[in-house]
């Protein structure tokens, strides 16, 4: 018995044959000089005439033979096409992570679907924002903003407050020589707590390895699903037989 997974493999290079194959005998059946021919033959009307040879073109394109040509081609294409079809509505197979079943007699077409979707979800899973590293965050999220937050952290906030140092003291010749300058004086303590959006980089990794067990379970159950056993179904003959038919 053939296997599902011979049709399609089979069916690629089926239909790129008959794409080509149909192509050449569409442009032959074109060209005008190639479906015409031509015989004559020269008789002078006296015997001291000229005699020419007589000439002649053969027919090099028949359309009969043409449609004869593009109909068994195309026959073999509309045969494995249905095959493949046919076994495709019966083909499935149940898609399973770590021994559990997640989606039952799933059919391969939606199987190829699945495969497609999920390397989307892989990339947009991939590029999900990350909590800075750098911060220090808290270990669940605040339950009031819902957010991810920092532990509180606290800095000073200073003042430049204007001191005098004195230089020189007063003499009875010179006043008090006197020389200004700032200082930074503590006035109070900020505590600053950040929030964020994004997610910690242990759940992206949980969540791409999810998205990589199933992307696994589901290459599997297809390729457990392209080994169902087909029968051959033949359809080109019938409708080339009508559309064709003298």
């Amino acid at each position: 018995m053939t296997k599902l997974s011979q049709i399609i493999a089979v069916e690629k290079g089926v239909k790129s044959d008959a794409t080509r194959r149909v192509t050449d005998l569409h442009r032959d059946v074109q060209k005008q000089p190639l479906l015409s021919g031509i015989s004559r033959s020269y008789r002078p009307r006296d015997e001291e005439g000229d005699h020419l040879p007589p000439e002649s073109t053969r027919v090099q394109v028949k359309a009969d033979d043409v449609l004869a040509e593009a109909a068994q081609v195309l026959t073999r294409l509309f045969d494995v096409t249905l095959t493949k079809d046919t076994a495709n509505c019966t083909a499935a197979a149940d898609v399973a992570v770590n021994g559990k079943v997640l989606l039952k007699k799933v059919p391969v077409t939606y199987l190829l679907f699945l495969e497609k979707q999920l390397t989307d979800v892989h990339t947009f899973v991939a590029k999900l924002p990350l909590l800075d590293p750098a911060e220090d965050w808290e270990d669940a999220i605040d339950p009031v903003t819902g957010c991810w937050k920092t532990r509180p952290v606290q800095t000073v906030r200073s003042k430049k407050v204007p001191r005098n140092h004195q230089v020189a003291a007063a003499t009875p010749q010179h006043p008090e020589q006197v020389q200004v300058y700032t200082e930074d004086v503590p006035v109070g303590d900020w505590t600053t707590v950040k929030f964020s959006g994004a997610l910690p980089a242990t759940r992206v990794r949980q969540l791409l390895d999810r998205v990589e067990e199933l992307q696994r379970a589901v290459k599997y159950a297809r390729e457990e699903a392209n080994g169902t056993e087909v029968s051959d179904r033949h359809a080109g003959e019938i409708i080339f037989g009508y559309l064709f038919a003298a």
